[in-house]
């Protein structure tokens, strides 16, 4: 399994903190966040993992190296220029099998090897982790209008919850996918997404239970380093 972790965002909402540290290298207990995430690939048969860096990428270069202290390849692709989530796709070398794209800031237990193993059984050009997630409206919601006449009251829910399925940002893709995004230019996830779809590729979605936080937020951090010593077993791989 060939993985690349994108590590290349400049964190702004973790501020100050990732004003000296990229964020896939804050800490989470004893260790970065991307030190547990190169560890459980490791252990879930990752092969080679490719690390897009821009933002303080030389730190991130210099920490997990060759990838020789976990027994896995490493390389690097350098963005010259913010290329978005997605856009660095387009010009690492060698993606020419099924491979895995995860965020470098992800806190989960999730099943890799599973992940990919059902990705590849089935006829999706892109598999998306989903987690469920509900959301409590904090306001009567009102709605009007369904017989036609724009003021008419037909409903009202007081604090409403809404249940979606949320990308934990872990994705499988097929080669052909790398067709559809233009080297040299910015393109994020969701769009991607949706130019797959548009042009009539199969695309779905892998529900999981499994323990998710993406770190990307002063309080999911608090939370990611309050929950760490009681979550380590889990996410923390044997060696």
């Amino acid at each position: 399994m060939r993985a690349v972790l994108l590590a290349g965002g400049e964190g702004q909402r973790l501020r100050p903190y990732t004003a000296v540290l990229p964020k896939p290298l804050m800490p989470i207990g004893d260790r970065p966040i991307m030190d547990l995430i190169v560890r459980q690939l490791r252990h879930a048969g990752a092969t080679r993992i490719t690390v897009a860096t821009g933002y303080l990428a030389e730190l991130i270069e210099v920490f997990f190296g060759d990838g020789s202290k976990y027994g896995v390849p490493i390389d690097y692709f350098r963005e010259d220029e913010p290329l978005g989530t997605a856009g660095a796709l387009a010009l690492i070398g060698g993606l020419e099998d099924d491979f895995l794209v995860m965020n470098g800031d992800v806190l989960t237990d999730l099943d890799y090897a599973r992940l990919f193993e059902e990705h590849l059984a089935s006829d999706a050009a892109a598999t998306i982790a989903t987690q469920k997630r509900e959301v409590e409206i904090s306001l009567g919601v009102l709605r009007c209008g369904d017989d036609g006449d724009a003021t008419r009251l037909t409903d009202y829910v007081e604090k409403p919850r809404i249940d979606y399925q949320a990308s934990m940002g872990v994705y499988c893709f097929s080669p052909e996918i790398i067709e559809h995004i233009e080297p040299g230019r910015r393109l994020d996830f969701p769009d991607l997404i949706l130019r797959l779809l548009a042009r009539g590729l199969t695309v779905r979605a892998w529900p999981s239970e499994a323990y998710w936080l993406d770190i990307g937020r002063h309080d999911d951090y608090e939370l990611a380093l309050d929950e760490y010593d009681r979550m380590r077993a889990r996410l923390l791989p044997p060696p």
